[in-house]
This record gives C-alpha cells, structure tokens and sequence, in this order.
C-alpha cells in the first residue's frame, strides 16, 4: 500500500482523532445476535441450503462478515482525517489510521463465530487461531462440523481514500483450518466484496464443491437507518457471454507496465480504437463491481520486470476470482493464461497479475499477451 503525496500526520500527534473515536461506542456481535435481515437471510438460504450441511457458514459466518462491513462503513464515515497509523504491516506496508479500525471491527465480529478456525489478514498476514475456537471448550467444539478460514484485505484501495473515492473490502472463506497449499477452486467457498462509496454495498460468492446448487453471486446493500436489514439489490450477477455488447468497458490497472510491454500497449490502444469505455478509479473492487453491474467488462493488472507484481493471491487475488467466475465470467493470471483458483497457494504473500471479466474479453486479451 503506497501513500499518496497529501498532508498525512501521525496519529502521535495528537491532532487527529483517536480510533476509539472513529468506531463509536465499543460495540460486540455475539454469535445469538447475527441479524441481517429476512431479505438477506433468505437470500443465503437459497445460496447455501440446508441440505448442504453448512448452517453456520449461512447464519453465522456470513451474515458476521456482512454486518462488519457495515459497521466499518459507519467508521469510515466518522473518519474524517485520514492518517498514517504510525504503525506498518509484517510486509512493510506502511498503514492508515482506517486500515487499522476496518481490520479490527473484522476480527471483533469473526470472534462471535465458533466455526471459525483461522484468521489471517493483508494487515497481519500470519493464519492465527480465532479468539473464538480457541477459547471454546471441547463440548462445544463437537457441536460444530464445519471448520473455516477467512483471509481478508480490510481495506482495498486505502491509498485513495484521502481523496474521498470508492474503496473496498475484500474477504475469502476457506474450508478448514488453512488455506496456505490448498487449491483455492476446492477450498475456497465464499467470498465477500465490498464499495464504500455514495451507498455501502457487498457482492456475495457462493460456491461449494461438491453441492448440488452450483453457483450463486448477489449484491446486498446497507441501510444505516437500519442497519439489521440488508437489502438485496441485485438478486444474480451474470457477465454476458458473447456479443453483442450494448457499451464495452476497459479497466486498465497497473498502466505503466504500457511504457515496458509492447503487448499491453497494443491492448490499451486497441480498446481505444475500438471505441471501449474507460471505466478505471483505481480500485481493484469498484472496478470489478462496476463490471458485474454493467453486465459486462476487463480489468486488466498486468505484471512486467520493471512493474512487480503488487496483487497478493490469498487476500485479493483469489477471492475476486470467485466473484468473477460466480458471474459468469473468467480470471486468469496475465503470464501464462492459467487460471488463479486453478493453482495451489504457495504461502500468504505469494502476488500476482490478474485479467478478468466478460470471458470473451478475457480470451482475446490472452492472445495479445500471449502473443
């Protein structure tokens, strides 16, 4: 996460507002009191029934997931000086004073989850055991079979909020107590994007191997007048599969890569002869969102010698590509082709490139990069 060139003061200085400030009053969600609503609670339902035998993941786990976004919503409306923390992460990323409150509300509402074995975070990438499990005694522990893992970013996209654009948070649910090694396409199962922008909105994935429902990804939006009623505002995503395209979107991330990649200069040149639509704000989940919304779109992040790759697979990577391919479309690694959820995760700072969007587009972008 690099700063922006703005006025940024340490919280040390004790001229900007503490964090307990920010977050309001000390709040606690209990695993009894998950309440997101009957539309949202329906919605799960019809995502995860409950013949799949994962009642927590759809009671517990997501609804959890989904009131801490609109609690760091909240917060973030509250923050109205953005500053350096005065802390960094264990990869040297220097952090904000929102970093630090969205990664806390996160971890506080994960705690009310029993089922939740494993946290880890872009803010603190080590898979720790959540307070919740750990604390649990062994007769509650045998009241449980289902055992998960969520890796998450808690604020995507923080370098841009000084100046008040969209961000994001961006969260994957993984079945078990790890997610290093695994294949993210077995065991990864959930995923949850979301916008904080004019309204606070968060993209549902759901997709379990093995079940019968196949895939399913919805938007829900949050109602601070009532924050206990989600309300669903997109029942299916779905990326169209072929043309023709009412308008064509472009969203090219990374863009220096052009002065060192003639592929990627050709491409970008390309959209625009071709008469695309430049849809780019410089976050990664309102620009994928805004894809998923429109029915149709590229977000290219492409990776060269002289622009590293930036995109950590477990925190970011991953968990779009669930969303993606829940809608319909494709997310491939920009060097080779293969795609993310196809490949095991080596550890949790592993990084990468990224293509997705409408398959079509994915596809012929591939063969320039390829090329």
């Amino acid at each position: 996460m690099k700063l922006p060139p703005l006025h940024i003061q340490s919280l040390t200085t004790g001229s900007r507002a503490s964090i307990q400030e920010m977050t309001g009053p000390a709040s606690s969600v209990s695993n009894d009191s998950i309440d997101v609503g009957l539309e949202l609670a329906r919605k799960l339902e019809e995502a995860i029934p409950s013949s799949l035998g994962r009642s927590e993941l759809r009671t517990s786990v997501l609804p959890a997931i989904i009131q801490a976004v609109g609690q760091i919503s909240e917060a973030l409306r509250r923050s109205h000086h953005v500053s350096l923390a005065g802390t960094a992460n264990l990869f040297g990323d220097d952090q904000l004073n929102v970093d630090v409150v969205s990664e806390n509300i996160l971890r506080d509402a994960l705690r009310a989850c029993p089922t939740v074995a494993t946290v880890s975070s872009e803010e603190d990438p080590v898979e720790r055991a959540n307070q919740a499990t750990a604390t649990a005694t062994a007769t509650s522990e045998s009241t449980f079979n289902e055992k998960y893992t969520i890796a998450f970013d808690p604020l995507d996209g923080s370098s841009i909020i000084a100046p008040n654009w969209s961000v994001g948070t961006i969260v994957g649910v993984w079945d078990g107590c790890s997610a290093v090694g695994l294949h993210p396409r077995e065991k990864q199962i959930a995923s949850v994007i979301s916008v904080y922008g004019p309204r606070t909105t968060a993209v549902v994935a759901v997709r379990i191997p093995g079940g019968t429902q196949g895939s399913s990804c919805f938007e829900v939006a949050y109602d601070p007048n009532k924050p206990h009623a989600w309300v669903v505002t997109h029942p299916s995503f779905t990326l169209a599969a072929a043309p023709p395209f009412k308008t064509r979107y472009f969203a090219p991330a990374n863009l220096r890569a052009a002065a060192e990649d003639d592929r990627y200069r050709q491409l970008v040149t390309n959209f625009i002869a071709d008469k695309y639509t430049l849809r780019y704000s410089g976050g990664l989940v309102p620009d994928v969102v805004h894809a998923l919304v429109k029915g149709h779109g590229i977000y290219l992040s492409p990776v060269t010698a002289a622009s590293a790759a930036k995109l950590r697979r477990l925190y970011e990577l991953c968990p779009i590509a669930l969303v993606v391919e829940c809608a319909g479309g494709e997310a491939v690694e920009p060097g080779d082709g293969g795609r993310i959820l196809d490949r095991a995760l080596k550890d949790v700072d592993e990084r990468g490139g990224i293509v997705c969007g409408t398959a079509s587009e994915v596809e012929k972008a591939m063969e320039v990069f390829l090329s």
